[in-house]
C-alpha cells in the first residue's frame, strides 16, 4: 500500500527548519562564547552583524524556498488543467496522467482519482457501444425475420380475396391487408432509424435550393393527396428562394414523413397548407386533422418523427410542432445557435 505524504507538512517541515534552527544555533553559540571586558563592545557588535546577516539569510532562503515550492505546485496543477481543457475542447476523454506512487501527496491523489474516473468513463462508453451495437443488430434481424410471416399472411389474404364471401368478410380482409402494410412500413421506419443513428446512412450536405426541393416534393405527393380528396393550399414563391446547407435526400425524406403522416392521420380534415416563407426561411406544413394528441397519430408516427428530428438536428435545423383539436402545424427552420456561458452571463448582467 502506498504511503501518502502531505504537501502542507512538507512545506512546514522545510520552512520551520530555516526559521527555528538558525536562532537555536545562535543562542547556543552565544551561551558558550565568553566576552572579556576589553572586547565586550567588539564582540557585541560582531554578534549584532552576525545576527542581522543570519536573519537576512533566513528571510531570503524562506522567500526562495516558498517561491520554488509554489512554482512547482502551480506547474503540476496547470498540467492537470491543460489535460482537462484539451479533452473538453476535443470532445473526448482525456488520457490518464502519470502519478508518482512513491510519494502520493495530495496532487498525486487527485491525479489517481482523475485516472480512475477516466477508466470508469471509458468502461461505461465501451459497454454503451456494445449494447447499442447489439440493439441495432437485434432490430435489423427482427425486421428481416418478420418479413417472411407478413409475406405469407399477405399471400393467404390475396388467395382469400379470390374466394366468394360476404361484404363483412371482404372488409375484414381489406383491413388485415392494410394492417400488414402498416406493420411493414413501421418495420421499415424502425430499420431506417437504426441505420441512421448508427451512421450507416450517407450524409452529404450541400447548398440546397429549398423552394425548388419543396416544389418537387409537393408535385410527387400531389396524386396521393388528390386520391384522398385532400385540398392542397400551396404558397411557393416563383422568383425568390433561399438555400440551406443540407442533404437533399434527407430533406426530401423529412417532407415525405410529414406528408405521409397527413395522409395517415389527418386525411379526415380534407385540407393541407404548405408554405415556404423566404423572408423567415421557414417551411410550414399545416393540416386540419385531429391533432397529435389523437391516439392514432401518437401510435403511428413516433418512429418517423424521431427519424425526421434526428435528420434535422444533423443538418442544424429544427421542427416546431403546434397541435390542437383543430389541426397540426409544423414549422421547419434553422436551429438557434447555443449561447456560450460567458455571453449568456453578459446578457444577464445587461
Amino acid at each position: 500500500m502506498n504511503q501518502t505524504r502531505s504537501l502542507f507538512r512538507r512545506y512546514l517541515k522545510g520552512h520551520f527548519l530555516f526559521i527555528f534552527f538558525p536562532p537555536i544555533v545562535l543562542i547556543f553559540l552565544s551561551a558558550f562564547i565568553g566576552f572579556s571586558n576589553k572586547g565586550e563592545h567588539l564582540n557585541t557588535l560582531n554578534l549584532f552583524y552576525v545576527t542581522v546577516l543570519l536573519f537576512g539569510f533566513i528571510i531570503v532562503a524562506f522567500v526562495v524556498m516558498s517561491w520554488l515550492f509554489f512554482l512547482r505546485l502551480r506547474k503540476r496543477l496547470t498540467y492537470l488543467q491543460e489535460v482537462m481543457s484539451f479533452s473538453a475542447n476535443q470532445h473526448s476523454f482525456p488520457k490518464p496522467i502519470s502519478v508518482q506512487t512513491d510519494r502520493m501527496d495530495e496532487i498525486d491523489q487527485l491525479g489517481s482519482s482523475f485516472n480512475w474516473m477516466i477508466q470508469q468513463l471509458e468502461d461505461s462508453r465501451k459497454r454503451e457501444y456494445e449494447e447499442e451495437l447489439l440493439r441495432h443488430r437485434l432490430i435489423a434481424n427482427l425486421s428481416h425475420d418478420l418479413r417472411t410471416p407478413l409475406t405469407i399472411l399477405r399471400g393467404h389474404i390475396n388467395r382469400l380475396n379470390k374466394e366468394s364471401m360476404s361484404l363483412e368478410g371482404q372488409d375484414s380482409l381489406a383491413e388485415m391487408n392494410h394492417t400488414i402494410t402498416r406493420v411493414g412500413d413501421l418495420m421499415d421506419d424502425l430499420l431506417s432509424y437504426t441505420l441512421l443513428t448508427s451512421g450507416k446512412h450517407p450524409f452529404h450536405p450541400t447548398s440546397t435550393d429549398i423552394v425548388r426541393l419543396v416544389r418537387a416534393s409537393v408535385a410527387a405527393w400531389y396524386p396521393a393527396f388528390e386520391e384522398k380528396e385532400i385540398q392542397l393550399d400551396v404558397d411557393l414563391p416563383t422568383e425568390k428562394t433561399f438555400y440551406w446547407e443540407a442533404d437533399p435526400k434527407w430533406m426530401t425524406r423529412v417532407l415525405d414523413n410529414l406528408f405521409q403522416n397527413i395522409l395517415r392521420h389527418a386525411a379526415e380534415g380534407k385540407y393541407t397548407n404548405i408554405v415556404v416563407d423566404v423572408e423567415k426561411e421557414l417551411i410550414i406544413v399545416a393540416d386540419r386533422g385531429p391533432g397529435m394528441d389523437n391516439s392514432s397519430y401518437e401510435g403511428g408516427s413516433g418512429i418517423g418523427l424521431s427519424t425526421s428530428n434526428y435528420m434535422l438536428k444533423k443538418m442544424m435545423l429544427k421542427a416546431d410542432f403546434t397541435s390542437n383539436d383543430n389541426g397540426t402545424r409544423v414549422a421547419i427552420g434553422r436551429a438557434q445557435p447555443k449561447v456560450k456561458p460567458e455571453v449568456n452571463s453578459m446578457i444577464t448582467e445587461m
